[in-house]
């Protein structure tokens, strides 16, 4: 029986995070030059932040813990889900590349470490990607990426298990990308 709950755990803990595991054995280091991959690349602040939860992994996660005589108490506390995701809006200051509006609606899923509760404020650069580019290649041993759950939207770019691309607008990563898009424009 305890064979059978540990390879359960292990089949399962991908769906949860916060609670048991992340779908990243580490963080992989962020590769700039990934900004290529971006359709937008724009400055501006976070509005509207929320996180999106998905009813239907907390649905199977409740009927889960009913059917368990004894469940682990990692899986009774788990307080996100993998396929849950942000949705914020930002408020354009200025386009470094492609064309936005005056205020854009994005998406994010942080699946791979969960997303955190809020953003940061102040001026911000975000690179953002539609729904049906490319992504940036995997960069850890592994990775979890889940298809856009609104794929009519903006979403931020972030290579797999890499950090995001959203920086302090006067940050030397931002000064970076700005550099890497002008090498690029040439």
């Amino acid at each position: 029986m305890l064979k059978f709950r540990f390879l359960f755990l292990i089949a399962v803990s991908p769906i949860f995070t916060g609670g048991i595991a992340s779908a990243c054995m580490t963080q992989a280091p962020i590769d700039l030059h990934d900004v290529e991959y971006a359709d937008v690349v724009i400055v501006g602040t976070v509005a509207n932040y929320q996180i999106v939860r998905d009813p239907t992994a907390r649905e199977f996660h409740k009927k889960l813990m009913a059917k368990m005589k004894d469940p682990p108490k990692s899986l009774k506390n788990v307080s996100g889900f993998m396929s849950d995701y942000a949705r914020f809006d930002i408020v354009v200051d200025h386009a470094l590349t492609g064309a936005a509006p005056k205020t854009v609606a994005v998406t994010w899923d942080n699946s791979t470490f969960g997303e955190p509760d809020h953003l940061p404020s102040g001026l911000l650069l975000f690179a953002l990607r539609k729904s049906h580019s490319k992504i940036p290649p995997l960069r850890g041993p592994s990775a979890t990426v889940l298809p856009n759950r609104e794929p009519n939207l903006l979403t931020l770019l972030q290579a797999p298990c890499a950090r995001p691309f959203m920086f302090e607008n006067s940050s030397e990563q931002a000064l970076r990308v700005r550099q890497i898009l002008a090498s690029s424009a040439k």
